[in-house]
């Protein structure tokens, strides 16, 4: 569940709210319990980068890492030229 940042327009407060993606967002603030809370756009808390969780985390037995094997076929042909 992603986590959200909301701020009130009517007294300023700002606040996280650990929400479903399908969830309403919250209108109330609970501060000062006025309808005035409104949804911040703001950057993601995690970064993905690297070859991917899928490429290396569920491997078993023989299976080659993919991306691996296709950089080193070029590379091996290039380099005998």
């Amino acid at each position: 569940m992603p986590i959200y940042e909301y701020q009130c327009q009517a007294c300023g407060d700002e606040h996280e709210a650990l929400q479903k993606l399908s969830a309403e967002p919250l209108v109330i603030c609970p501060a000062c319990h006025q309808p005035e809370l409104k949804k911040k756009i703001s950057a993601a808390g995690f970064r993905l980068k690297g070859s991917g969780w899928y490429e290396t985390d569920f491997k078993s037995g023989n299976k080659k890492n993919v991306v691996g094997a296709e950089k080193s076929s070029p590379a091996a042909s290039s380099a005998g030229d």
